[in-house]
């Protein structure tokens, strides 16, 4: 069901229902007031009725003659005039009795001075009348036809009215509805527009203040998010492929020029040996892809649990020295460690000893005594690492593009590398909630900051 009958629906059953309530009140209120103003109208003819026989001395047999020769006899008032003791002193029709009296009836009428109640279709009125101090029992009975007639066409009037009022609600409200949708509308015609050729493409936001403007501006975030995906995956395989292709080619050049001819065991061996620094080049690269692959998992799918810096920097270590026999890696505690909590954090053990390998690998990289000091520090939130070289140093217009993947500044002819290792760094702090960050200055060397935050 579509959103625009559904709301249709609802409305209708709502409005629907409080105008049947109306309606049922209307309709009750007016029958309640019929039937009491007919009652006082009742009273009046039985008290007129008395007047005319005690005061004006009209003769019993004068008034029923003006009760048979009314226009409408049979809905016209009956009234019986009883004494206390339920002896009958006047009857407009005693042939016809509507009402039918009765001993009980007088006294509980003497009792309460006065009571209402229907029979059938009757509507009945007792009551009192004193004239000269003696006390009289008057009832008065008839069929209110005219009103009962009007509250049946009111009646009518009314369930007209609701289907009409009805109709015209579903007709306004169905304009109205789509009217108020016709933007969700125009929203799924201009998504269903974009693939992923044309992703510069966005929703035109006409009000941001409403819901409608909200929903819009959302699916131009996420396709902001979308599009900026796309270009990095983009370029991502442009450089896997520039990259690849590099050493791929090299390998393939120096085995088919090695079988031109006949070679010594020497030439064959530098050609292994240059056919193998590729291939570990390659190996590099590949390993640098998957664990930036694994970076850029969700954080919720990557397993978490405490661990002590100190010891992922020494393990890190380990692993840089390995490398090369000329790196040296330092590790400086700058204050004492009363709590293993103070350099505790939480986060995935294989990431974060990537991240500090890359930072002091490249240290060592680009600094002529290939040598990297790394120093801890801590506070009530956070594990400050630094990691410091005296190297090279980095130009200030490279600093905000070292971390883009794949990236390599002026000083790529010092060092061999593939741009992957800060790129993935940074991914590895930022899935950790913490912070990266470089101070260079050209020719004195370069410390990344890295902060983390505690368990």
């Amino acid at each position: 069901m579509k959103i625009r009958v559904k709301l249709l629906l609802l409305f209708l059953m709502l409005f629907g229902a409080l105008l049947s309530a109306f309606a049922v009140f209307i309709y009750v209120s007016t029958a309640k007031s019929r039937k009491d103003q007919y009652y006082q109208h009742l009273k009046r003819e039985a008290i007129t009725k008395a007047n005319l026989l005690f005061d004006a001395k009209v003769p019993p047999a004068v008034l029923q003659l003006i009760y048979k020769n009314s226009l409408n006899s049979l809905f016209e008032e009956e009234v019986a005039v009883y004494d206390t003791s339920f002896n009958l002193l006047y009857h407009d029709a005693v042939q016809i009795d509507k009402v039918k009296e009765t001993k009980r009836m007088i006294d509980q009428i003497t009792l309460q001075k006065e009571i209402t109640f229907e029979q059938g279709s009757l509507q009945v009125v007792g009551l009192l009348y004193i004239h000269n101090h003696k006390t009289y029992v008057i009832t008065a009975a008839a069929n209110d036809k005219y009103g009962i007639s009007r509250l049946e066409e009111f009646k009518y009037t009314l369930i007209i009215s609701f289907i009409i009022i009805i109709s015209l609600t579903i007709a306004a409200g169905y304009y109205f509805v789509g009217k108020a949708l016709n933007p969700v509308a125009e929203i799924v015609d201009k998504v269903e527009e974009i693939t992923a050729t044309n992703l510069y493409k966005r929703v035109q936001v006409k009000n941001e203040k409403d819901e409608i403007g909200e929903l819009a501006l959302t699916f131009n975030n996420m396709l902001d998010r979308l599009e900026l995906s796309f270009d990095g995956q983009k370029n991502f395989v442009s450089n896997i492929s520039h990259e690849l292709r590099t050493p791929l080619a090299t390998i393939v050049g120096e085995l088919q020029l090695a079988l031109i001819r006949e070679r010594s065991a020497e030439e064959y061996k530098e050609v292994i040996r240059l056919s193998l620094s590729d291939a570990r080049r390659l190996v590099r690269l590949s390993n640098g892809l998957l664990d930036l692959a694994k970076a850029s998992y969700d954080q919720t799918t990557v397993s978490m649990k405490e661990l002590r810096t100190d010891e992922l920097l020494m393990d890190a270590r380990e692993a840089v020295l390995k490398t090369s026999e000329d790196y040296r890696v330092d590790i400086v505690f700058e204050q004492e460690i009363d709590d293993d909590d103070d350099i505790s954090v939480k986060g995935n053990e294989y990431l974060l000893k990537v991240a500090f390998i890359n930072l002091m690998e490249n240290a060592c990289k680009f600094s002529p005594d290939h040598q990297c000091t790394v120093t801890i520090n801590s506070d009530d939130s956070k594990v400050k690492l630094s990691f410091r070289d005296s190297g090279i140093g980095i130009e200030q217009e490279e600093l905000s593009n070292i971390f883009t993947a794949f990236y390599r500044g002026k000083n790529k002819d010092f060092s061999p590398g593939n741009g992957i290792g800060l790129s993935l760094t940074q991914k590895i702090i930022t899935m950790h909630n913490g912070v990266i960050g470089v101070n260079s200055t050209v020719g004195t060397g370069s410390v990344f900051t890295v902060d983390l935050p505690h368990v």
